[in-house]
């Protein structure tokens, strides 16, 4: 326990209504802010990829007892199944037996997180539009619109888990030597659906990521308790086989034959999902510091928001909430402190992880297709399987382990490196398993 103060969290997503527990738990008087409307009361579609949690998520719920209580409501995922565009279906799984990530709904789970957070104590107060704040005295300025009237709300301390075009983080930007990096992917998403069968049962494989790689383009599905599958399209504005040349049922239908000739049965309402949900951007924003004295923090999406193709928006964003507590308990009462260690430890990790999920569009959409990609993964299984004290993929360690991100990537570089060396190796498809290529490892690992 600390001694108590009054804490803003301003955004009720996933990241500030489990901060908001934390904090709460540690003694404080916690209100939660957000500009929508309370989630338990809409309609929740149209944008959404569905998210997954790993065991950086699994931590930050388990060190507050909600792990089982969140487990009840996600769906176990142990592989890829790879659709290729000739009918074939691969898979891939995703680490040793009995691991697996959990998909679920956005939606189901940010209201679950709500309801938990109220009943711990939490304040919420939606359609509350915070627009700036006075970062040296810990007000935040809120009104119906950014030109009209203003009413101050005065705090110990604030958080902005406001996402990625935060209002906290905008305030923070114009003071100076505070870094700012904003860059949009040429790559847009848009939000398909998958109904449940009329039992109330899956159309495909429930625990599997399905994927379809088609190059710079991909789909991707992750199943719903309730039967459905979300599943998002990943493409290029423009140019060929993009969103700007799909402008018509024709284009589409034909489009979505040709490439993904087995979602005709699965996917019924296409065009109605293409031409009615937004096209969405994605983007990488970096920014430090992400304190600022021991009154404002940055936290999640606000300080480090990434693209999706690692799923670990969500679990970075639960193990700075992880890290922030660490600091917490080591330093008391002395926030300056607290604050300075947790930006600190997580900048290097949240870049990397940015980095890592900037390369996995590549491998999803192009490399679980290809051969050689597909003989590493099998090699790198095999090795890792005999010596598991000297190898553990990449995937793995970012997945199933608490490795700090930038350990992963740089460990994750050098084992790529040997593989390139290892897949050279003449005749390397026949004899991937041979006590040859078992040494050749040891070799290059020293």
């Amino acid at each position: 326990m600390q001694t108590p103060q009054k804490i803003a969290v301003v955004g009720s997503g996933l990241v500030g209504t489990l901060l908001a527990i934390y904090l709460k738990r540690a003694g404080h008087i916690v209100h939660v802010f957000d500009r929508s409307p309370d989630i338990r009361t809409i309609q929740f579609s149209g944008r959404s990829i569905n998210l997954v949690m790993s065991d950086r998520g699994w931590k930050a719920l388990k060190d507050v007892g909600l792990d089982e209580e969140i487990r009840k409501i996600g769906i176990p995922v142990d592989k890829r199944a790879i659709h290729l565009q000739d009918g074939k279906l691969n898979y891939q799984f995703y680490g040793k037996e009995g691991e697996a990530i959990f998909s679920f709904s956005r939606g189901v789970l940010n209201r679950k997180m709500v309801d938990l957070a109220e009943a711990e104590g939490v304040e919420f107060f939606f359609e509350r539009k915070i627009w700036d704040i006075n970062l040296a005295t810990a007000t935040l300025y809120e009104g119906e619109t950014e030109q009209g009237a203003w009413s101050e709300l005065k705090y110990d301390k604030v958080f902005g888990a406001d996402g990625a075009f935060s209002r906290i983080r905008h305030r923070m930007q114009r003071q100076s030597m505070f870094d700012y990096s904003q860059e949009f992917m040429e790559i847009g998403y848009k939000e398909l659906h998958i109904p449940a069968n009329a039992d109330g049962s899956h159309k495909i494989d429930k625990n599997s990521l399905h994927i379809w790689p088609r190059g710079n383009f991909m789909l991707m599905a992750l199943a719903n308790l309730d039967g459905t599958f979300t599943c998002t399209l990943f493409m290029p504005f423009k140019g060929e086989n993009s969103f700007e040349s799909l402008n018509d049922e024709t284009s589409l239908v034909d489009f979505f034959a040709k490439y993904f000739p087995d979602t005709k049965e699965v996917i019924p309402d296409l065009v109605r999902d293409f031409f009615k949900n937004p096209t969405s951007y994605l983007a990488i924003m970096k920014c430090f510091p992400w304190t600022f004295e021991d009154k404002v923090a940055l936290i999640g999406d606000s300080a480090h928001a990434i693209v999706p193709f690692y799923g670990h928006g969500m679990n970075a964003g639960f193990e700075d909430i992880t890290i922030l507590n660490e600091m917490m308990q080591q330093y008391g009462d002395d926030w300056n402190q607290i604050f300075k260690a947790y930006e600190i430890s997580r900048k290097p990790n949240a870049d990397a992880i940015a980095e890592l999920s900037r390369r996995n569009f590549e491998e999803m959409s192009n490399k679980t297709a290809d051969e050689k990609f597909l003989l590493q993964k099998k090699i790198e299984k095999w090795f890792s399987d005999k010596h598991p004290e000297k190898w553990m993929p990449l995937y793995s360690r970012v997945t199933f382990s608490l490795q700090p991100y930038s350990e992963a990537m740089a460990i994750g570089d050098f084992q790529n490196e040997i593989m390139q060396e290892v897949l050279k190796t003449e005749n390397i498809e026949e004899i991937w398993d041979s006590p040859q290529i078992e040494n050749k490892i040891l070799e290059l690992l020293q």
